[in-house]
Parts: C-alpha cells; sequence; structure tokens
C-alpha cells in the first residue's frame, strides 16, 4: 500500500513540473538509506547530462547530510562545467525534508537556479 501511494505522488509531482516547466531541465533525486544520487535530465532528448552518486564516494564526512551536501558540491561543479544553472527539482516520492532538503539548499547555494 505505501508503495502504490509513493509511486502515486512521484507521477504526481513529475507531470506537474513537466507541464509548468518546459524550458528548464530536470534534476531528479534518487535516496537509499545509505546513499544519495542525483541527475539532471534532458526531458526533450532522454538524455542525462549530468550525475552524481554517493555510491563510491570517499567523502570523510560523518553524517547522510554532510555526504548529500557533499554530493550536491560536486554535482553543482559539473553543472556549471556544461553551462547549466536553471533547472528544476524533481524530488519524486520524497518529502522535502531532511537530507533532501539539505540537497536542495547545497545546490542553491552553489549556484543552481530552481
Amino acid at each position: 500500500m505505501k508503495i502504490k501511494m509513493e509511486n502515486k505522488r512521484a507521477k504526481r509531482i513529475r507531470a506537474k513540473l513537466k507541464k509548468v516547466n518546459l524550458d528548464r531541465l530536470r534534476l531528479t533525486v534518487y535516496r537509499s538509506s545509505k546513499n544519495i544520487s542525483a541527475q539532471i535530465i534532458d526531458d526533450k532528448n532522454n538524455k542525462t547530462l549530468v550525475s552524481a552518486s554517493s555510491v563510491n564516494q570517499k567523502s570523510g564526512k560523518k553524517g547522510k547530510i554532510d555526504l548529500s551536501e557533499h554530493i550536491a558540491d560536486i554535482l553543482v561543479k559539473k553543472a556549471i562545467e556544461k553551462k547549466i544553472t536553471k533547472v528544476y527539482f524533481d524530488r519524486g516520492k520524497y518529502k522535502y525534508h531532511g537530507r533532501i532538503k539539505a540537497f536542495a539548499e547545497a545546490l542553491r547555494k552553489g549556484g543552481l537556479v530552481f
């Protein structure tokens, strides 16, 4: 039952974002119990332009929030190299709280606009 509700939430959020933002790229986030990954996707061409993940990262950080902020910094550096500054934030099935919120704030501080 919970999985079905999460999928409905993710589809609803993604549909609203795609309808409103036609000129921006989509930044989508995946969070597991230990790791976080994100990618910037061009929906018109169905291509992933930039991605970052904490799966094989040795960041030296202690907490999960610190790890999320570190991955956000890596993603911002890669995005700015490809001259990507405007995206829309697709949080998927996750609430805007905790690691997702810290990740988004680190992206904003790094220079991405959403």
